[in-house]
């Protein structure tokens, strides 16, 4: 599989934040409207069922306490209430009678048509103690005694508890009503609404799921374009069908990358005419400089010969010519690195050879104090390694001044090469400029010795052998220290820089 088939499937594979947020949003306002509307509708069915049940019960035990309890004797017998509590709940809807008298001594008489099921212990308290209290007769009340109810639970069970005393004297009776039979349809109730909450929860997550897909699929679409404008494929655009959102949005991003295109394209012509300027500039120079060298190196040998008066004159052409043509090697050599046409040469060096030996073609033997140990092999370019190394001992020769430590070490695969001088350092406004090119540390003497392009050139050398070069001032105050950092091995960057470029290949021929 090729990695923009990996990258394809990752991205549809990918549970964004923005997803999850909307999924989350759905199936809680699902839920919270699903668990409200249940909660009201069992609220409402609730009541209206206990309702219905106390009422009908209600009614029919104040109907048979006014036709049967209300025709006993002043003074019943047990047998009597025990005859009247069984008629009464045998003609009720299923609720059992308690009825009670007292005789001398406020000793209770009771009849029972269920003694198994209902007493008066059944009966809370304070339920009792409501039924027998006489109120105030007036003109809001014009009974003395009236019935209450009440719900309670036995053993478990939901009852309804009611009891009222017969006017004028008689038996109090109290009827006992099992709500066990509501209690399982509001249950079977509750099971229904709570299924069917779950139900809108997940009907919510999958319209959540299908919407998301709608909505972010454009936007992945967006990012995935937007990504790879970034990656320099300015050539990227986005197919625009509707006229919501969303599509204005792609066609201002298909505006952005086309406007781009064109401004990329320009600066990359101008840069490529400037490019090419500047090596046919260096390339058409050489050759009048080769000549103007040739000639120069002769007054300089008839120099001692000449007028007094004119061999000064003689040695600063001698000088500038020599700097100019330092120049023009060196612009060459940063078009070379512009044009990405520069390529190692690698070879297995000695470092300390190579250290010495660069040292030595320069004359700087005695002003530079070198610390390499012989034997550390690694493979590299030697005339770049020269390079970089001519451009930061010559600098820390020029501008911090000998005597120059040159140190060299290994840091597990990394080669590791220290310049540092004894000169008054960098300043602190100047280190992060010290590689650009043409960067003079003063302004007010623009005209140096130097070009202003050797430690860039340095820099580019270290860069294509896949290190670095890092500038810094001394801990204890004392010069510069310049670290160059490069690879034991360069083979290995040339390696993985050729497998990225078939790769790139083969990713461009799956895309046609």
């Amino acid at each position: 599989m090729t990695a923009a088939a990996k990258r394809s499937l990752l991205a549809g594979l990918r549970w964004t934040s923005l997803r999850l947020r909307l999924v989350v949003v759905f199936a809680l306002v699902a839920l919270t409207a699903a668990v409200s509307a249940s909660g009201i509708a069992y609220w409402l069915n609730r009541e209206a069922v206990l309702t219905r049940t106390q009422d009908a019960a209600l009614g029919d035990f104040r109907q048979e306490m006014q036709n049967r309890a209300a025709s006993l004797p002043l003074h019943p017998t047990k047998d009597d209430l025990q005859n009247a509590a069984v008629q009464m709940a045998s003609s009720s809807p299923g609720y059992s009678v308690l009825l009670v008298d007292k005789r001398d001594g406020d000793k209770p008489i009771v009849g029972n048509s269920n003694l198994d099921t209902f007493t008066l212990d059944n009966v809370p308290l304070s339920l009792q103690q409501q039924v027998n209290r006489k109120q105030p007769v007036e003109a809001g009340n014009t009974y003395p005694y009236h019935l209450f109810w009440q719900r309670t639970s036995i053993r478990g069970t939901p009852y309804l508890v009611a009891g009222t005393r017969i006017i004028g004297g008689g038996p109090t009776g109290y009827m006992l009503k099992s709500l066990d039979q509501e209690r399982q349809d509001l249950n079977s109730l509750a099971w229904s609404l709570g299924i069917a909450t779950g139900l809108a929860l997940v009907g919510s997550a999958l319209l959540a799921q299908a919407a998301a897909t709608t909505v972010l699929r454009p936007v992945q679409r967006l990012g995935d374009a937007a990504r790879k404008l970034g990656e320099g494929k300015l050539d990227t655009r986005l197919v625009v069908s509707g006229t919501d959102e969303l599509a204005d949005l792609s066609r201002t991003f298909n505006r952005a990358a086309s406007s781009l295109e064109k401004k990329v394209a320009d600066m990359s012509a101008r840069e490529e005419s400037s490019r090419r300027f500047v090596a046919d500039m260096s390339h058409e120079l050489r050759t009048p400089l080769t000549a103007i060298t040739a000639v120069a190196e002769v007054l300089e040998d008839e120099a001692d010969s000449l007028d007094p008066m004119i061999a000064p004159a003689v040695h600063l052409v001698v000088s500038e010519t020599r700097r100019l043509n330092d120049l023009v090697e060196n612009l060459m050599e940063v078009t070379r690195f512009d044009a990405g046409t520069a390529r190692l040469v690698l070879d297995t060096v000695d470092v300390a050879d190579q250290v010495t030996a660069c040292i030595d073609a320069r004359a700087w033997l005695d002003a530079v104090d070198l610390d390499a140990e012989r034997g550390m092999m690694v493979r590299l370019d030697p005339r770049r390694l020269d390079v970089i190394l001519a451009n930061l001992i010559g600098n820390a020769l020029k501008h911090g001044g000998s005597p120059v430590r040159v140190s060299v070490r290994t840091d597990g695969d990394e080669l590791v090469i220290e310049v540092r001088d004894h000169g008054p350092g960098i300043p602190e406004d100047v280190l992060p400029h010290v590689f650009d090119r043409f960067y003079k540390a003063s302004a007010s003497r623009p005209r140096s010795e130097g070009s202003g392009l050797g430690l860039s050139i340095a820099m580019e050398n270290a860069h294509i052998h896949g290190g670095d070069i890092t500038a810094a001032n001394s801990p204890d105050g004392d010069g510069a220290v310049f670290v160059l950092r490069l690879p034991r091995d360069a083979e290995e960057l040339t390696r993985t820089t050729r497998d990225h470029g078939a790769e790139a290949r083969d990713d461009k021929g799956d895309a046609t």
